[in-house]
């Protein structure tokens, strides 16, 4: 099983993930093997909250082109990951 540090790939900030953030959801890149119960411990671990529920999206990679080669860029999964009232994660804040 994975550590905790390798579930959680990087957090996916985006102006869509910063207005989840008024609503207490955070996303994060994880492991495309991770589970949800996986995702949950990692997270509270990590980052010492208490995690309300977790919803995942497994993200299809897109067609690239350079000259006229062509290809597809890595298919991953996201995490966003609803928190209880109260609770923040400080990297999302700065």
């Amino acid at each position: 099983m994975p550590t905790p540090h390798q579930i959680i790939v990087r957090p996916l900030i985006t102006e869509k993930n910063t207005i989840l953030m008024e609503s207490n959801q955070y996303c994060f890149e994880v492991l495309r093997d991770a589970s949800k119960p996986e995702i949950k411990h990692a997270v509270e671990s990590i980052f010492n909250v208490t995690v309300l529920k977790v919803n995942t999206i497994n993200v299809r990679g897109k067609m690239r082109r350079r000259g006229r080669e062509s290809g597809y860029t890595r298919d991953w999964k996201k995490a966003i990951v609803t928190l209880i009232a109260g609770d923040r994660i400080e990297i999302f804040e700065s």
